[in-house]
């Protein structure tokens, strides 16, 4: 038995399919011709783009249009001056061949995406290691792709790119294995949407298995089994008949709103990073949005995104809704997350810096051009707009000061916007918690951002696999700091929501339940699951 990282829940038992590239050979060898190989690159970049266009279609036709938009990213990775502009540059100017300056530029890339402290973009290094091998691999004339013929597979890799995981075929792989990844990579996300078992991480499964073994895997504790016995075989088997059971009673969850047996009617919302994924949310049977994640509108691309671009993603996830809650979190970047037409200063601890509101209100510009989009919004759904890192209300107030200005604008323009939108805060930073009862006589609601309160909390950083032993949710400490969080609010009559990963955690559940949670939000592969603990309590 091995353990490893359980990426998509679920139980899978199969053949061994051994996922082996092809030795990639990169000479160093200088070319003399520059001009040919230039001709040899551009060729396999378009060539590329015909394969990713080709996948993209499938993803949309078999998983989602969603899914579909990372390899939307791939192509404008084969379309950005920072990747095949530098190599292009690196052969016309150093004669170097076109593999080579491939091999050095995707390299260098990898290096800067894996050196940033924040695991989703982190794991966006995958998208350059997947274009590239796709480029090396066309610029070689080798076959790209992953093809099964036999049903009942399970796919064991040393990592599976974005574009091998979409090209899956759910009727003939069960699961897959890999050595390398983790819970936020592309492929583990698409496995979960395509509700596929997967556990990554093994470290050895490639050198461990063979063609033809059979193996099982258990993606909900995070198990794999090699040629288990035949007890074994039939225990899982059993698993997997309830676990189908299981998804198929969920379902009938989707349009339950959950109600205490006191007669407390709970919201179960989802997160979203982008506007295109409000579907996921509403095919889960969501309450509602309880957080949108702005910063991705302002990630992989050259200049921010203008107010247009803000006001049309903002009304196409209200309107989408239809009347139910949509909580948005203005911009929360700097310090770990950089965007490159923003120069930020290097830090000691970026994420106790210069970020967030406390860039907002230092860059009032980008923060008004966002705030205006929200407020021109706000009149095609049910808007709650919550700052990031609030510490005191001195924050608070300055940001409503920045909202009332851009009231004033629009009113001065003749453009209209909701007078009922909610105002409220992140509760990530301990003394925000401690001040609850006084912060709560100013804002509309709170969310509790457990990611960040944790690690503050314990002062253990949650991307250091060294103390990820200390990051515990469910601490006394940080149980009281929400408890304080949640009795403050009551206290004046506010609302109280949870965003961060322990909304869906279901050992918590019960917990927040009981400390009189009014929202609980989490990715939408876990709503039905988090209604069902609920309306069992």
């Amino acid at each position: 038995m091995k353990k490893g990282i359980a990426a998509s829940k679920g139980y899978a038992i199969g053949m061994v399919f051994l996922y082996e590239e092809h030795e990639m050979i990169i000479s160093d060898e200088k070319v003399i011709d520059s001009a040919s190989e230039l001709e040899k690159l551009q060729a396999a970049v378009a060539l590329c783009k015909e394969q990713l266009e080709k996948i993209k279609v499938k993803t949309i036709e078999n998983v989602g249009e969603h899914e579909a938009t990372v390899f939307e990213a791939h192509m404008l990775i084969l379309d950005d001056p920072e990747f095949v502009g530098s190599v292009e540059a690196e052969i016309k100017n150093n004669n170097t061949n076109a593999m080579k300056a491939v091999e050095m530029v995707s390299n260098n890339l990898v290096m800067v995406f894996e050196a940033i402290d924040d695991a989703y973009l982190r794991e966006r290094a995958a998208d350059i290691k997947d274009v590239s091998k796709r480029l090396l691999a066309n610029l070689a004339g080798h076959t790209v792709g992953l093809e099964i013929e036999k049903a009942n597979t399970i796919v064991v890799a040393h990592d599976l790119t974005p574009s091998d995981t979409a090209q899956l075929d759910k009727t003939k792989v069960k699961g897959f294995i890999t050595n390398i990844g983790g819970r936020t990579s592309h492929s583990a996300i698409m496995a979960r949407t395509l509700e596929i078992p997967a556990v990554v991480g093994i470290g050895d499964i490639t050198s461990s298995v063979k063609n033809g073994d059979t193996v099982i895997v258990d993606g909900v504790e995070g198990f794999v089994m090699i040629n288990p016995d035949e007890a074994t075989v039939k225990a899982y088997e059993e698993k997997i008949a309830s676990y189908e059971i299981e998804k198929e009673e969920l379902k009938k969850l989707l349009n339950v709103s959950v109600v205490t047996k006191e007669g407390k009617h709970i919201e179960v919302c989802g997160n979203i990073g982008k506007p295109q994924d409000v579907q996921q949310v509403i095919a889960n049977g969501g309450d509602g949005i309880g957080l949108f994640r702005t910063e991705f509108l302002y990630m992989d691309r050259e200049t921010a995104p203008t107010e247009e671009e803000q006001f049309e993603a903002y009304k196409h996830v209200l309107e989408a809704m239809k009347g139910k809650k949509v909580v948005i979190r203005t911009l929360d970047i700097g310090g770990d997350k950089t965007l490159p037409y923003l120069p930020l200063p290097q830090e000691m601890n970026p994420f106790l810096g210069y970020r967030a509101i406390r860039l907002c209100l230092d860059r009032k510009d980008l923060f008004k051009v966002q705030l205006r989009a929200l407020l021109r919004a706000s009149i095609y759904g049910k808007l709650a707009v919550m700052f990031p890192m609030i510490s005191g209300i001195e924050e608070f107030n300055c940001a409503k000061e920045v909202v009332e200005e851009c009231k004033c604008e629009l009113k001065a323009e003749g453009i209209t916007y909701s007078e009922t939108i909610e105002w409220g805060m992140m509760v990530e930073i301990p003394a925000a918690a401690v001040m609850a009862d006084e912060l709560a006589k100013h804002v509309d609601f709170f969310s509790i951002g457990t990611n960040d309160l944790i690690q503050y909390t314990l002062a253990a950083d949650r991307m250091s696999e060294k103390v990820s032993y200390l990051y515990n949710p469910m601490h006394s400490a940080v149980l009281r700091l929400i408890k304080m969080t949640i009795d403050g609010a009551h206290k004046h009559g506010k609302w109280v929501g949870m965003c961060g990963e322990m909304a869906g955690d279901e050992v918590a559940i019960p917990t927040l339940l009981e400390y009189g949670l009014d929202e609980f939000s989490m990715s939408a592969t876990s709503i039905l699951g988090a209604k069902k603990i609920l309306l069992d309590q």
